[in-house]
């Protein structure tokens, strides 16, 4: 029996992942995957029903366990990878002289070196036939400018856009890879920074089009997964509303 082709996004349980999952599932069959299975589910329930799309249920901070474990997931379902967005995150406000070693590895091991891992599975043409194509990782402005209180956070996702560029490089010409850099975007996993009210008036005086939504975070993954981008590669993809601009906030 032939093998039927997916669209795979990590993270896909809440936030700007569960948004892309709904959203793409209008034009992919999907893997959605994510840690808490009720969660996934209720990303199921909103996807697109005349689609067959599957559930891998995984915490990636288990690193040392997931490429086998991705591996045996796509043998049993008989799918293979064609696209992959890197959706996954961790975050929190920690300053420095609060941290630790595995307050920092628990940020790199998610957003970094499970990225990598399940990549390095997808290019073994005995386990996706030579089937990836493109690979979008969702990074933040905060790879690019300093964030109180977010050093964790902000190296390992600077440490995503230096994986990029080189696979974008290491890859080529097969597959394509790309970042999209957010904004602040209110999600369930920062709702709690949205409790602040100065911070909310602030990025309404900062963010020059407004605070945005995780719909606009779809739109810029849909364009770099389609054919119109078939000519882009190892790009950071800044989708902020212009706050990276706007040196008078």
């Amino acid at each position: 029996m032939d093998k039927k082709s997916y669209l795979l996004i990590t993270g896909a349980s809440s936030g700007i992942g569960r948004e892309i999952a709904v959203q793409l599932s209008e034009h992919y069959p999907i893997i959605i995957h994510g840690r808490d299975k009720e969660r996934l589910q209720q990303t199921l329930d909103n996807c697109n029903p005349n689609r067959e799309h599957l559930i891998w249920e995984y915490d990636l901070k288990d690193i040392d366990s997931l490429e086998d474990t991705f591996t045996q997931f796509l043998s049993d379902n008989n799918c293979i990878v064609n696209s992959f967005v890197h959706s996954a995150g961790y975050v929190k406000l920690l300053p420095l002289k609060m941290a630790s070693a595995d307050w920092f590895r628990k940020s790199f091991d998610i957003q970094v070196i499970a990225a990598a891992l399940l990549i390095k599975v997808l290019i073994k043409k005995k386990v996706n036939a030579g089937e990836l194509k493109n690979i979008v990782f969702i990074s933040s402005i905060n790879s690019k400018f300093g964030v109180k209180a977010l050093s964790a956070y902000s190296a390992s996702k600077a440490a995503v856009d230096g994986l990029m560029r080189t696979l974008a490089v290491e890859l080529a010409p097969a597959v394509r890879v790309n970042s999209v850099l957010p904004g602040g975007i209110r999600t369930a996993m920062t709702e709690y920074l949205y409790a602040d009210k100065e911070l909310i008036e602030r990025m309404d005086e900062t963010y020059p089009l407004g605070q945005g939504n995780v719909k606009d975070i779809c739109g810029a993954v849909k364009f770099l997964l389609s054919e119109d981008a078939r000519w882009i590669t190892g790009q950071q993809l800044v989708v902020d509303g212009g706050r990276t601009i706007n040196v008078t906030g």
